[in-house]
């Protein structure tokens, strides 16, 4: 084997990237200009959405979108324990209050029927996203939102390309937020995206985004402070050329999700990533695996350390978001979401992008067996 690091993550980039950025570079706007203006035409097309606003990052999307609600403190969101720290930070941000509930064992999505357990008058809104690049069961989702009354959000930074019941994820949500940083498919360095249907909620996230030029002198406007947290041209001339290439993107990890699922079925004691029923195709954001019942958070942790010893950079794919110290602080404690625990706690992030080759990913499984023989081998799988 090679003695460089094999990363989580390594950009899939080419010369169409490098010629885009250059273009940029000497022309003579590189702040948001029209390159920004033709990725979001360019997004909003290829998800077949009215409205697609680009800024600085998938949780700035967030935020502008839950502000775009006018949510304020007291108001509760509903959202999955088992998420990144940004979705639980977005809400906290805008002073309202983060409602974790439990999630489904198998695809790590927020479970329709936990949710609904969690409302109460004071919810406001429902936050679901699509695990690791799973789509989340979003026609009962949907059901749920309507019946009670309240918007539906879609966190989509972990996904693109994945299809659920015939349509790209990123389609099921009053607003659906996307990110354009490492480990994803598509990267700008940073960045994200905003798409809705909905003309006055896309007018309200991009005037509490950012002000134009040519806005300066406006009475109307400027009543509204904006976070200036738009994109720059050099961010969306990559982002418009991955978007260009995202077909061939998306089958280069295709290859290796196939070269890991051939290794991993002689892994005894491994769950490898699950697809549920309804849909139809999965672009992982990571490789995830979950180690057997008999693996505990500590053995865990020491097979990540022992892929480390080997350069293989692996993580904990999660941190349940009610045991971080600022929802600690508001009541929540280990116990009280079972299923996001235990999987938060056997859940292993191996690497994933194009630059694997089938030898590399024959290493990689290699060294967690045999990182994982004195550490609970042979558990059942569930």
């Amino acid at each position: 084997m090679d003695t460089t690091w094999l990363w989580l993550s390594d950009p899939d980039m080419s010369e169409i990237e490098a010629s885009a950025v250059r273009e940029v570079l000497v022309s003579p706007r590189m702040s948001a200009g029209p390159v920004v203006e033709e990725f979001e035409k360019a997004f909003a097309a290829y998800l077949g959405r009215k409205h697609a606003i680009a800024v600085s990052s998938g949780t700035i999307g967030l935020l502008l979108t839950l502000q775009s609600y006018g949510l304020k403190p007291g108001d509760e969101v509903i959202a999955p324990s088992h998420s990144f720290r940004e979705t639980g930070h977005a809400i906290a941000l805008c002073g309202a209050r983060p409602v974790f509930a439990d999630v489904d064992y198998w695809t790590g999505a927020l479970a329709p029927d936990k949710a609904a357990a969690c409302l109460t008058e004071r919810t406001r809104m429902i936050v679901a996203g699509n695990p690791a690049g799973h789509p989340a069961p979003w026609a009962p989702l949907r059901e749920l939102a309507d019946g009670a009354g309240v918007p539906l959000i879609e966190d989509s930074t972990e996904a693109i390309g994945s299809v659920y019941k015939g349509a790209r994820v990123g389609s099921f949500g009053d607003c659906s937020v996307f990110d354009f940083s490492q480990p994803g498919v598509i990267i700008c360095g940073e960045g994200g995206m905003v798409v809705t249907d909905d003309e006055d909620r896309a007018h309200a996230i991009r005037r509490l985004r950012s002000r134009r030029l040519e806005e300066r002198a406006s009475v109307v406007i400027s009543a509204y402070p904006p976070l200036q947290s738009q994109m720059s041209d050099v961010q969306a001339a990559l982002g418009l050329a991955q978007l260009g290439r995202l077909d061939v993107l998306l089958e280069r990890r295709k290859t290796v999700e196939a070269y890991y699922a051939d290794y991993m079925r002689s892994f005894e004691g491994i769950k490898d990533p699950y697809i549920a029923p309804d849909v139809d195709e999965v672009h992982w954001f990571l490789y995830v695996v979950h180690l057997g019942t008999r693996f505990s958070r500590s053995s865990r942790d020491s097979i990540v350390d022992d892929l480390k010893n080997e350069m293989i950079e692996a993580a904990a794919y999660s941190h349940p978001l009610h045991l971080q110290r600022r929802y600690f602080d508001m009541g929540y404690r280990r116990g009280d979401f079972f299923v996001t625990e235990k999987v938060a706690d056997r859940a292993v992030a191996l690497p994933f992008h194009a630059h694997l080759t089938e030898e590399h990913v024959a290493f990689i499984v290699g060294t967690m067996k045999d990182a994982s023989i004195n550490v609970g081998a042979g558990a059942a799988i569930y």
